[in-house]
């Protein structure tokens, strides 16, 4: 039974490994794509049909160009930066609950790595862990640039991860748990969080811009100022894991949001698809929504970027402070008495 158990823990990981790590490569493809499309060109379309094969040639090409360190750099550090920024970024989708149980072959196997009860700690240490890649690949760069674009990705992330922490506060007045799976549960058919904290999904989904340096929020890596920012002297692979890290970053957050304020695998008709299809394929539908509210998410991430300029870092650090830590506040409070009042009643 243990070794059953184990094989299910470990088929689920690698699944999700190969998933996030696809989405992850396609969504370079994907952000070109769109990118093309908002400014009215074709985008990549020669490595095969409707440049499909982008992702592959890209890849091909970090792993086989040269790799450079500088003299001065500390290699050790140096290394380790781009390796835990990319391990970081997988960690957080441990907790995710991707749909329903699953009846295969006659065993009901969860789609979740693990579920822990503090699974949105769980997601916050990670997301704060995250920031240490940035910074030591930026300081072992031995670059004034990089180490400057560094502590601007530092004090970001600091700044940011307050108000998405007293946003997801509020939440849990609502849910009454941190656990991922019971509040996908809670979210039965279309009873979505979103409907009852819509202010502190908007300050959630900005701080989430800013946790993954996207545009507006790409001050440590403005090369309009920073030349790359904290990844000015790397190259080849070292260099895409940074890239890869980005977007499976984004990937994770998009789920995150799904989850937390939009039903995650639940959608209207849920229970009449699963009555007629069964426990097999039911819950397989409740994965392919899931997804596509990811991609939905992803595509936001890229319509922004193509869309707002760049903020001023005296303008990021006001909107953080100022705007966006009182506005979560003043949702606590508002939840906190709605909820009170209705009790009583």
């Amino acid at each position: 039974m243990e070794l059953a158990f184990l094989i299910e823990k470990v088929a689920v990981v690698v699944i999700l490994f190969v998933l996030t790590l696809t989405i992850a490569a396609y969504s370079t493809l994907a952000e070109r794509k769109v990118a093309a499309f908002l400014q009215d060109r074709v985008g990549p379309d020669r490595a095969g049909p409707f440049g499909v094969f982008q992702p592959l040639a890209d890849g091909g090409k970090m792993f086989f160009k040269e790799e450079t360190t500088p003299n001065g750099a500390n290699k050790w550090l140096f290394i380790a930066g781009p390796s835990l920024a990319l391990l970081t970024s997988f960690l957080g989708s441990a907790v995710i609950p991707w749909g329903q149980p699953i009846n295969f072959f006659g065993r009901i196997v969860p789609l979740q790595v693990t579920d822990i009860n503090v699974g949105i700690l769980y997601i916050f240490g990670v997301v704060s862990l995250g920031v240490y890649g940035i910074m030591i690949g930026g300081w072992a760069s031995n670059n004034k640039y990089s180490l400057m674009g560094a502590v601007r990705g530092a004090s970001q992330n600091i700044s940011y991860e307050i108000a998405m922490g007293l946003s997801i506060i509020a939440l849990l007045l609502v849910t009454n748990s941190l656990s991922f799976k019971v509040i996908a549960e809670q979210q039965h058919g279309i009873n979505w969080n979103f409907w009852y904290q819509p202010l502190g999904f908007l300050i959630f989904l900005v701080c989430a811009f800013a946790e993954t340096n996207r545009v507006p929020f790409d001050l440590p890596e403005c090369e309009t100022e920073l030349i790359g920012g904290y990844n000015t002297e790397y190259s080849g692979f070292k260099m895409g894991a940074y890239m890869f890290a980005e977007y499976i970053n984004m990937f994770v957050s998009s789920a995150v949001m799904a989850t937390l304020y939009f039903g995650g695998y639940n959608y209207p008709g849920m229970d009449f698809v699963n009555q007629h299809l069964g426990t097999t394929w039911g819950p397989l539908v409740g994965v392919a929504v899931l997804l596509g509210k990811i991609l939905a998410f992803i595509f936001f991430f890229m319509w922004v970027r193509w869309t707002v300029p760049r903020f001023r870092y005296d303008q990021l650090m006001n909107l953080g402070w100022k705007i966006l830590i009182p506005l979560a506040i003043a949702n606590i409070v508002i939840t906190a008495c709605v909820i009170t009042f209705f009790d009583k009643f």
